[in-house]
């Protein structure tokens, strides 16, 4: 693959900033500097100033690393049968044989630093840390070493014309679950066994594509505005509210897509709900260009809520940052009623409008979008109107 454009955009984020080269361990800022996602999380980036990349990976991820942007790729291997070895002590090596291409003295090097969210890529994930910078120092003493975290922030913001199109791809595979998955939806299913089917429809378009699903019904999806939303074994009933949330990846590139379907024909106050909910999607969609303040097109949705009457059953912001990350209300830009965050082409987000009543059951549309240089493009066009919600 070939990102040109992704290594333009680095480069020129490197010279603003000052810096010789940007040092990157979490996958996640990995695979938007090379075009590699790490499996277990060693796997280290090297941005240059001029545009060029350098790539540490293990041995065993060497063919994954050759079908990024890297020209230069160094291996080593973390631990042997005659030496015990962390990942940040087998890197040094490696790390000193790139270090001549920024041998002079007073070289500004960034790294990784902050709080942040960071998608799973295996069953376990290596991080790390602290012992980064402590690598760094020894390979580069030299240097001098910079946290860069507001630099990773702005290069994840406005993703390039490749990334969107992986994210396209991402969304395919959500679609699929969500027209076939839905079908499954009757009554005396249990959550469980709905997230279940709509898991198993999330097909493969790459050796590494994956997902996941939560499925909560009546009273249960009024819980679903939290962090902790999951899947439980409540079985459905006629009349049931059912919010299906999805987090599709196909090589690094997630999504984060909600449907809400009702079993059996709305009654009126489900109506009203799907109306507003509805209503508030389209005034966020007739705001997004770019120049937007991100806080407009929050007040957008919340105004509509408000009018008909569910503003304070609207508990979470009205989007944020998608497409490196799966769920990360801190992702640029923030859809939020305070964000200083404004709308720029290639900005990739949800729009999830929702509605959460206790003891009643929650309902949230969330789309995604691509901010362009005239308005945006909906990435999500399906199950798109109350009708292809209902389950009879």
């Amino acid at each position: 693959m070939t990102d040109t454009q992704r290594q333009q955009v680095s480069a020129a984020a490197l010279r603003e900033a000052t810096l010789d080269a940007l040092v990157c361990a979490l996958p996640k800022n990995v695979l938007m500097l090379s075009g590699y996602w790490p499996v277990i999380g060693t796997g280290v980036a090297i941005a240059l100033r001029d545009g060029e990349t350098r790539l540490l990976v293990p041995e065993d991820e060497l063919t994954l690393a050759q079908g990024g942007e890297a020209r230069r790729i160094e291996t080593f291997r973390p631990g042997s049968l005659d030496r015990i070895s962390t990942a940040s002590e087998a890197i040094i090596e490696p790390l000193q044989r790139i270090a001549p291409e920024l041998a002079r003295s007073g070289a500004r090097i960034g790294f990784e630093s902050g709080e942040t969210s960071e998608p799973v890529t295996y069953a376990a994930m290596h991080l790390y840390q602290d012992a980064l910078r402590d690598a760094l120092a020894s390979a580069f003493c030299s240097a001098e070493l910079v946290p860069s975290p507001a630099v990773l922030t702005r290069l994840r913001r406005n993703k390039t014309a490749y990334e969107i199109d992986m994210i396209r791809r991402s969304t395919d595979v959500a679609r699929i679950a969500f027209e076939r998955g839905s079908q499954s939806l009757r009554p005396g299913l249990s959550e469980l066994e709905a997230a279940a089917a709509f898991q198993n429809l999330l097909i493969p378009v790459s050796n590494r594509a994956q997902g996941f699903v939560f499925c909560m019904s009546g009273p249960n999806a009024a819980e679903a505005y939290g962090a902790y939303a999951r899947s439980r074994g409540r079985r459905m009933r006629a009349g049931d509210l059912v919010l299906v949330h999805c987090n599709s990846c196909v090589d690094g590139y997630w999504t984060d897509i909600t449907r809400t379907y009702v079993i059996g024909p709305p009654d009126e106050r489900q109506q009203r709900m799907y109306d507003a909910i509805f209503a508030a999607r389209d005034a966020v969609l007739r705001t997004i260009a770019p120049g937007k303040e991100a806080r407009e097109v929050d007040r957008g949705a919340r105004d509509i809520l408000t009018a008909r009457g569910f503003g304070t059953d609207f508990k979470h912001s009205t989007g944020h940052g998608i497409g490196f990350g799966a769920i990360s209300a801190s992702d640029q830009p923030r859809l939020h009623p305070q964000s200083p965050d404004v709308l720029e082409p290639g900005m990739v987000f949800n729009v999830e409008p929702g509605i959460y009543i206790d003891g009643y059951g929650g309902m949230r549309h969330c789309d995604m979008v691509a901010v362009t240089t005239t308005g945006y493009e909906l990435l999500t066009d399906f199950e798109a109107s109350v009708a292809k919600l209902v389950r009879e």
